[in-house]
């Protein structure tokens, strides 16, 4: 996901954070503000990171990449925890699609990178779909080296973009 994305994604979910206390500006009780702490209400609010229907609750609380060793395609034991999060969530939010991306670190060839990232990405596909998840609603896309997080010539940033990264698009619903 573009770092756009996430800035714009991150000041909606502070700006509906910011509009959950009514008493902040002056709103009280019997005044039909929304009261998290009234009977019925659970203090989830839509969308937000603590809504575990929301594409913020899967990016932080489930955990949307995996990571990879060095020149490698098979997922890692933490790897697979993740994705087993990933898939109880995609069964449970069925409305939703997914993309999920594959990268690389700068080491090697675009070419090889390339080839890399779509190992990657298919074998976090193939893994979610052991578990359930329907191959229909998934796609695959690899980027190679071409959208690192970190860049520099040392371990800590090649094994940062060893990846595979969900993205979650749909449940704009009701």
């Amino acid at each position: 996901m573009k770092l756009t994305t996430k800035v714009i994604l991150m000041m909606g979910a502070l700006s509906m954070a910011a509009c959950t206390n009514a008493g902040k500006l002056g709103g009280g009780a019997g005044d039909g503000a929304f009261d998290p702490n009234a009977a019925g209400n659970s203090g989830v609010i839509a969308g937000s990171a603590s809504d575990p229907a929301s594409t913020a609750y899967f990016q932080q609380a489930v955990g949307d990449r995996v990571m990879f060793e060095v020149d490698q395609s098979s997922l890692t034991a933490v790897g697979r925890a993740t994705l087993d999060g990933q898939a109880a969530w995609l069964l449970t939010n069925a409305d939703y699609t997914a993309i999920i991306e594959g990268h690389a670190d700068e080491q090697g060839t675009r070419e090889y990178n390339i080839a890399l990232g779509n190992r990657r990405a298919d074998a976090a596909r193939s893994y979610l779909v052991s578990k359930g998840v329907p191959s229909s609603r998934m796609q695959i896309v690899s980027y190679g080296k071409e959208r690192p997080i970190e860049i520099c010539s040392e371990e800590a940033c090649y094994a940062k973009n060893r990846r595979a990264v969900t993205v979650l698009a749909g449940g704009l619903t009701g």
